[in-house]
């Protein structure tokens, strides 16, 4: 089933940008808005229409995609957008942002008679660009099957994880184990560094072990090549992992490692600047080390060699356990 309609899409960042770009590929007619007015030229030069406010986008839009860096850009946007919302519209938040918060907006956004969805990503913003990138929907079955074929174009995994708030919570649980993974390999690279090790074969032996992962094989690329930038401020990782130290306190769940985890990204960040790339966090361990980890042949950004495909949806497992 083809998408019929008009999609606006709300904030154009490093993911967003990439998402919408999608759209307008895959010949989706799309209207846009940002508070950056360069970043709508730049989308209308490859065919987008340009809102003067997210109230005017959400009256021509009949999709409505917001992606934006905090809870509460996600919250006044929506607010702004409310008083024209209505049957026949849906409003799809793919940022990552508060279970609760979301929640409670999509029960706004429904008491005017339109759809609410939550659908964050996962993968990167290499992937984002291709359409390959995973994407957690949040919402009703009904809802999900409604808004499936703009899913498919923007990405390759699709993952139904039950009502608004689900999607949210597994999205940044995601993201926790990504900074931790990239906390780990930090340490091994720099401890192998220190051991007088070559650091592309460093490399190549965690790829083909049992400790590799997909951060290892993104993220150490960038840090190998002296690039350190992977479209992800500490700002950002920062917010996503406070965000899972919340919904553990809520559940009373007593985390160890997550508290440190947040205590070294915060030592970055106040090192190299509030929105410094996260894979700089690795500088810090190289300065109190004396070791620089560099290796010749690495790449100094991501590009996703996987061919873009539609996106299909992942079902989860089911059934009697297997002895």
């Amino acid at each position: 089933m083809e998408f019929e309609g008009r999609v606006g899409f709300i904030g154009l960042g490093n993911v967003g940008a990439k998402l919408a770009g999608n759209l307008l590929r895959n010949g989706v007619e799309l209207v846009v808005f940002d508070l950056d007015a360069d970043k709508c030229l730049e989308m209308s030069e490859t065919g987008a229409g340009i809102a003067g406010s997210a109230a005017e986008l959400a009256q021509v839009a009949d999709v409505i995609i917001t992606c934006l860096p905090s809870p509460a850009a996600c919250a006044a946007v929506v607010e702004e957008m409310l008083p024209v919302l209505g049957a026949g519209k849906t409003w799809v938040e793919m940022s990552t942002t508060d279970a609760d918060e979301v929640a409670q907006l999509a029960e706004k956004v429904s008491a005017r008679g339109a759809l609410a969805m939550e659908c964050p990503v996962s993968g990167g913003c290499h992937r984002a660009a291709t359409g390959n990138i995973s994407i957690f929907v949040g919402g009703p079955r009904e809802g999900f099957d409604a808004i499936y074929p703009v899913m498919q174009i923007l990405g390759r995994r699709i993952l139904h994880t039950g009502e608004i708030g689900t999607a949210s919570k597994l999205k940044v649980m995601t993201n926790y184990l990504a900074t931790a993974n990239l906390l780990t390999l930090c340490e091994a690279m720099v401890t192998m560094g220190a051991a007088g090790l070559d650091m592309a074969t460093t490399y190549e032996a965690i790829k083909i072990s049992s400790g590799t992962s997909f951060v290892h094989e993104t993220e150490s690329q960038l840090i190998l090549s002296g690039a350190r930038d992977v479209n992800f401020t500490m700002d950002l990782v920062l917010k996503d992992i406070g965000l899972f130290q919340d919904l553990a306190d809520q559940n009373h769940v007593p985390l160890e490692l997550s508290p440190e985890v947040i205590r070294i990204m915060k030592d970055g960040q106040s090192r190299y600047g509030e929105r410094a790339q996260s894979d700089r966090i690795i500088e810090r361990l190289e300065e109190l080390a004396g070791v620089h980890v560099l290796a010749d042949g690495f790449p100094t950004e991501l590009v996703d060699e996987e061919p873009p495909v539609k996106g299909e949806e992942v079902q989860p497992r089911s059934g009697p356990v297997l002895s």
